[in-house]
């Protein structure tokens, strides 16, 4: 639904992207991503969570594309022809491990915040060939027009001792990147589920900093050693908790794939269907990174390895189970899940 420029001005999610992102910022930020109306209240003088989550959406997704050549690319093309991103869902990795320095293990690092936002888990699937959880993270109050966050965790105990020992190395580093303003200001969204607008200007920034990288440089021995059984905690090692991608619900994922491979971009060689047939996903490889590591001698080496990547979805309306009214499909697969993170495998 198109909005004018006086209604989105006039919104408590302008206003707050503007106070934190800045007015030119603000303004690409809601020409790219399609904002449906109930996310367009009046500005007032308390910002309700569903309108911060929806701020903090949008910041990642655009953080996420800076860092996707390939979905820019296809966003700008999208736009020059009128249309919008209807931003999906976004995914990154956590690490259960022993010892995760002061950022709290696995999905707590992002639980603590999510759920004051609103969000609460959906439903968990499994990814038992990656040795992960993944866990859907769906907003409460706007459930079909927030964007989801796909949470996994990887563990750490299913795999070898030099393994474990490589986990350790890299991630009992990590820092925490909400400091104790921000915890409180974490525990008075909870309860109140809402914020003095200065509250909210000063809490975003810090959650778009908690998808990022939180330990030190890794060593290149326990890049490899890592590598050798998990292409996704050897992504974590380089990318930390960044998305891992960001995703486009589209009307027909296959006609955009077939359009993309005949572009010659970059596109998954097939397209995921989940077991009932409703959800279907499709991606970019990931796009190649440089990063550093630390040789043995103590220099620092750089290596080109998979970064993140843009995702294309499709969801079909079913019919809800209590009321038999037509909904939005929004649950996810564990096939789909682990055939999309393929993507991010060094090979790609």
């Amino acid at each position: 639904m198109a909005h004018t420029q006086v209604q989105i001005e006039h919104s408590q999610l302008w206003r707050l992207l503007e106070a934190t992102a800045g007015r030119e910022r603000s303004a690409e930020l809601f020409a790219m991503i399609a904002v449906d109306a109930p996310l367009l209240t009046e500005a007032g003088e308390t910002v309700p969570r569903v309108v911060l989550a929806q701020a903090m959406n949008m910041l990642l997704f655009a953080k996420n594309l800076d860092a996707v050549p390939e979905g820019k690319v296809y966003v700008t093309e999208k736009l020059a022809v009128g249309g919008q991103v209807v931003f999906d869902h976004g995914a990154l990795r956590t690490v259960a491990a022993a010892n995760t320095g002061a950022l709290p293990t696995g999905e707590l690092a992002f639980k603590r915040f999510l759920e004051p936002l609103g969000f609460t888990v959906a439903d968990v699937y499994p990814l038992a060939r990656l040795k992960m959880t993944g866990r859907a993270y769906c907003h409460q109050d706007a459930p079909e027009l927030v964007a989801q966050f796909f949470v996994s965790e990887l563990h750490v105990d299913q795999f070898s001792p030099a393994f474990q020992q490589a986990v350790d190395n890299v991630v009992k580093s990590s820092r925490d990147p909400l400091n104790d303003r921000a915890k409180a200001l974490l525990v008075k969204l909870a309860d109140a589920r809402a914020l003095p607008f200065a509250e909210a200007v000063e809490l975003l920034p810090q959650l778009v900093g908690c998808f990022a990288v939180q330990h030190d440089t890794p060593a290149l021995a326990d890049y490899e050693a890592l590598l050798a059984e998990s292409a996704e905690m050897a992504w974590i090692s380089t990318e930390g908790n960044c998305f891992n991608h960001a995703t486009d619900h589209v009307d027909d994922v296959f006609a955009v794939a077939d359009a993309l491979r005949a572009q010659g971009m970059p596109i998954k060689d097939k397209v995921e269907v989940s077991a009932n047939g409703s959800v279907r996903q499709t991606a970019f490889k990931a796009t190649q990174v440089e990063r550093q590591f630390k040789a043995a001698d103590g220099s620092l080496v750089t290596r080109t390895v998979p970064g993140s990547f843009y995702e294309f979805i499709t969801r079909d309306l079913i019919a809800d189970s209590a009321t038999g009214e037509q909904k939005l499909d929004l649950r996810f697969d564990s096939s789909n899940a682990q055939g999309i993170f393929k993507m991010t495998a060094a090979a790609c």
